[in-house]
């Protein structure tokens, strides 16, 4: 099969190469998936995991991407749930090859049926993203109904999520960003937006729940802005930032069969969209995941037209 390979983390993207790879087999609860659409984050190629096993021995080269929607073509053996031809989507182990290929291996657990009514490229753009959200907001924020949230990069692809999901739960939603992306923000369901540049993010007051994307200075002063009790929720990795009352939470988002299927289906009833970016083919992923200038919304490479 056809995948993109890296093999030296230093070079980072530029490193990538689209090779011919093995095909993979599906172990114990497996099954294999012929990839339709993948996603890649940005810093993957920084993380332990995409270059050595659990075991911490290093298991290059290996194919990055860990969000997909596809059609199950295999089953390994105790595999339940799924079935050959089935569409689905969901989010792959940190720790094996991932989704920037023609096929993978997934542990069946991780996906979740895509209904036939939603694109590939919708599928894939979703997971990420909306498990991101959905886990920051609602397991670890314990975000509720008539509370406040304050998201940050809320005009991004998660962040655009956040402020969707917070809006619809019936909190009360402010983001942050920069001043062009403005309009974005409040179509994505922000109900007030904060230009990180030019106006005073302390003005916003005391809230529930901040949900955090950027880390750095601006998780120090948001924690400055949680009232008693609430939380600072951050994706961007261990931070110094504390509430004089409240919790901080960094996490890792995880993949959740349930999750998933609420999330599709709040995009099938229109209550939840995704932004994608540039779409292109598995021939043209190197050039499109090392970009000339930063894509507005989630790059998808479409692996099978």
């Amino acid at each position: 099969m056809k995948a993109i390979v890296v093999t030296d983390q230093a070079a980072g993207t530029a490193g990538m190469k689209l090779e011919e790879r093995p095909a993979p087999q599906a172990a114990i609860n497996d099954v294999v998936v012929q990839v339709h659409a993948s996603g890649f984050t940005g810093d993957e190629l920084t993380w332990p995991s995409t270059w050595t096993d659990r075991a911490g021995r290093d298991r290059s080269p290996s194919i990055p991407g860990h969000e997909l929607a596809g059609v199950v073509t295999a089953l390994g053996y105790g595999t339940t749930g799924l079935s050959i031809g089935q569409r689905v989507f969901g989010l792959t182990d940190w720790y094996r090859d991932g989704t920037l290929a023609e096929q993978v291996a997934v542990e069946a657990h991780n996906l979740a049926p895509l209904p036939g009514d939603v694109d590939f490229n919708v599928g894939a753009a979703l997971v990420m993203s909306g498990l991101t959200a959905w886990q920051g907001l609602f397991e670890h924020g314990r975000l509720r109904a008539g509370q406040s949230v304050l998201v940050h990069g809320a005009a991004g692809v998660v962040g655009s999520m956040a402020s969707q999901l917070a809006r619809e739960a019936g909190a009360y939603v402010i983001g942050t960003g920069r001043a062009a992306r403005r309009q974005t923000a409040l179509d994505f369901g922000a109900q007030e937006f904060v230009d990180l540049d030019n106006d005073a993010l302390e003005d916003v007051g005391a809230v529930d729940l901040v949900f955090d994307v950027l880390g750095g200075d601006i998780a120090k002063r948001s924690a400055g802005l949680i009232r008693a009790g609430g939380t600072l929720v951050t994706i961007a990795g261990p931070t110094e930032a504390r509430p004089s009352s409240g919790l901080t939470i960094d996490f890792v988002v995880v993949s959740d069969r349930a999750q998933l299927s609420e999330l599709v289906q709040r995009v099938r009833d229109g209550r939840l969209r995704t932004i994608i970016g540039k779409v292109a083919g598995l021939e043209d992923a190197v050039a499109t995941l090392n970009p000339t200038e930063r894509s507005k919304g989630k790059t998808i490479i479409r692996v099978r037209p």
